[in-house]
């Protein structure tokens, strides 16, 4: 089907709206070396393998799901790490449900002596930032309930950033 502005952008009148329940189900990730990513996804992160296909492929989740994330090697054993300019994925947001659980991330984190790239607070969300092993940007975050989203009077959210107070999240930690 043809773009209705003839390139690629936003459609003029465009009719469809994906549903409100609409969420991104999973994320696959080329790696250069699969246990080393296991070892940081699992052995870091707490994510349990559920599938592994011999030295080439893996599929990991938290709580049983069938793979949050999915990583592999079938384009990218042995190459250099994702790119840090130029198109490609940003990063990869992982949520957690409270600010308690990302306390215990960030304890993890430290605990594991792993570099942290940058922490913010988004207004809506805070987040902490870290590469993986193999270069892919990783987002630790969770949601600050909707009612305490900072609005602008016509109704907007309005997201910054500001600095995190890791010690502050850290007093959280369970």
């Amino acid at each position: 089907m043809e773009n209705p502005t003839n390139s690629i952008g936003p459609a003029v009148g465009r009719d469809y709206e994906a549903p409100a329940q609409t969420r991104i189900g999973h994320v696959h990730l080329q790696v250069t070396d699969l246990d080393r990513a296991l070892g940081f996804y699992c052995g870091v992160l707490g994510f349990q393998l559920m599938l592994r296909i011999g030295p080439q492929a893996a599929f990991i989740s938290a709580g049983g799901y069938h793979h949050h994330i999915g990583l592999n090697t079938w384009n990218s054993l042995g190459g250099p790490p994702a790119r840090k300019h130029g198109a490609g994925l940003y990063h990869t947001a992982i949520l957690y449900t409270t600010r308690a659980e990302l306390a215990g991330a960030l304890k993890q984190l430290i605990a594991a002596d792993y570099p942290i790239t940058g922490a913010a607070d988004h207004g809506v969300s805070e987040a902490i930032c870290l590469d993986d092993p193999n270069g892919n940007g990783v987002e630790l975050y969770w949601d600050r309930p909707r009612e305490e989203w900072p609005m602008t009077p016509d109704g907007q959210v309005q997201m910054y950033t500001h600095p995190l107070d890791l010690n502050a999240l850290l007093a959280e930690a369970v």
